[in-house]
């Protein structure tokens, strides 16, 4: 007896794997083929709905033929025939939005038809196609092609797996009196049909996988291209900006040393030159950082040193630093705001400073001996921004610039969806004027195109009582004539 139990255990064992193992497979085909789940046909590239054309009208004639087969040779009464022909055409047509349905109304349309058939069998009697109709394995055919065309390769393969062995157990183990065997050709023809549907499914999807990979690859070749593009900026940066900064740092702090008994004032220039170079020294490293990044949301650190998050942008905080720091450079600067001061998006205050501080610069370069004013207003709908300067007293060193100061004032504007006009002034000074919305596009140019000071000559000091002309009826303004250099 204890010889025996060993082997009882052991086939206990086998017998409960094979149970879990067949109730993993119902589970599969379960889930695989009992769906409503609708997979449509998509329209030909080129021929667009032809393929359902094709499909819809053999339907037609399968409807005809099965029904004709049926009634006229099966012995099926004529409308159940009919019934059973609609049921074998329509899977056709269902099967080009739910392949799954659509093959099995097929298979219980093969059923019935073939025991209604069977029926109406008697010895000696005519000989019947059976258990598939002529016409219902054309039908069958179309919708095995269209579900290999549109499900996984299992359920393909599941499917016909199926329709075999159901082929086979009517036609082998139930059998019928007197017919013409159709099951062995039936799933032959099957098997094809669905080896075709399956070979063509997988050209469809690797042409997709291919047509995929080539546009990752076009970006991938785009996005080094851009990459490669921004390192070679960051090396003329650095090879050649920064390099005569740095020379300019280490001039202004080594001068004083080659004067005898130098004056303050000119310790306190050098030493102004100086900071100068270091700060434009850091907004460069801050600049090649970006350039070089290929995720610009962290810069590249000191060598040795974690990376380090971008440094805040300047906002208005900072332009009295700015302003003290043009006066230092030797041009005077006068200030005033106007109006509530209220909170401003980012993108507004960072603008307002570049704004100011280009235009400041261009006072420097192009008016020497003027004097500089900035005014601030603050409206509820955003800010107004203008600086001007008198008229220069001697003339200008001649410039080398290329107009991107203005270019670039005019970019941040435009992406606020703001307006800008910078133009001479009758006097013979120079003003820039922007208005920066803080939350609309749509507001009108002449609300920034006069001054806002009681002191300036043409022009009221408060936000309040500054004219808001409507730009339905405000006189169009002269296009800018601005020397392109600021």
């Amino acid at each position: 007896m204890s010889r025996l139990a060993p082997v009882t255990r052991w086939g206990k064992r086998q017998w409960a794997r094979s149970r879990v193992r067949a109730g993993h497979v119902m589970r599969v085909l379960h889930d695989d083929l009992w769906t409503w789940r609708a997979d449509p046909l998509p329209p030909s590239v080129w021929l667009r709905w032809f393929p359902h054309g094709i499909v819809l009208l053999a339907a037609l004639g399968v409807l005809l033929g099965d029904a004709a087969q049926l009634g006229d040779n099966g012995g099926v009464e004529p409308g159940f025939a009919f019934l059973l022909a609609v049921a074998q055409a329509g899977a056709m047509a269902l099967a080009l939005w739910r392949p799954v349905a659509a093959w099995w109304l097929s298979m219980a349309g093969m059923l019935v038809g073939a025991f209604a058939v069977r029926a109406e069998m008697v010895p000696g009697g005519y000989e019947f196609t059976w258990p598939w109709t002529a016409a219902g394995l054309i039908g069958h055919l179309f919708v095995l092609l269209l579900l290999a065309l549109r499900v996984r390769t299992r359920v393909s393969l599941e499917a016909l797996a199926l329709t075999a062995l159901t082929t086979y157990l009517v036609q082998g183990v139930v059998g019928a009196p007197n017919y013409l065997p159709t099951g062995q050709l039936a799933v032959i023809l099957f098997t094809v049909v669905v080896v075709l549907g399956i070979a063509l499914r997988g050209r469809r999807e690797a042409r997709t996988e291919l047509a995929e990979q080539t546009s990752l690859t076009a970006e991938e070749r785009a996005r080094r291209t851009l990459l490669e593009e921004r390192g070679r900026i960051a090396r003329e940066l650095h090879d050649v900006v920064a390099h005569h900064m740095s020379v300019i740092s280490i001039q202004a702090q080594v001068a004083p040393l080659l004067v005898e008994n130098p004056p303050d004032e000119l310790k306190e220039n050098l030493a102004g030159i100086r900071q100068n170079a270091l700060e434009a020294l850091t907004e460069l490293r801050r600049v090649l950082g970006v350039l070089r990044s290929e995720h610009p949301d962290v810069l590249e650190a000191a060598a040795g040193a974690e990376a380090a998050p971008h440094a805040p942008q300047p906002t208005l905080d900072r332009l009295d630093a700015l302003v003290e720091n043009t006066r230092a450079a030797g041009l005077t600067v006068t200030t005033g705001t106007s109006g509530t001061r209220r909170p401003l998006p980012p993108g507004v205050e960072l603008s307002a400073y570049r704004i100011v501080q280009e235009a400041l610069s261009n006072v420097l370069r192009h008016a020497p001996g003027a004097s500089a004013r900035v005014h601030l207003t603050h409206l509820p709908i955003g800010l107004r921004v203008e600086v001007s300067n008198t008229r220069p007293t001697r003339a200008p060193a001649p410039s080398q610039g290329a107009g991107h100061g203005l270019l670039g004032m005019r970019e941040r504007v435009a992406m606020l969806d703001g307006t800008l006009t910078a133009h001479p002034m009758p006097d013979g000074g120079y003003q820039v004027a922007a208005f920066l919305p803080s939350d609309g596009p749509d507001l009108p140019a002449g609300l920034f195109t006069g001054p806002s000071d009681p002191s300036h000559p043409s022009g009221p000091a408060d936000a309040s009582t500054a004219p808001f002309t409507d730009p339905s009826t405000a006189p169009p303004t002269a296009p800018s004539t601005e020397d392109d250099t600021r």
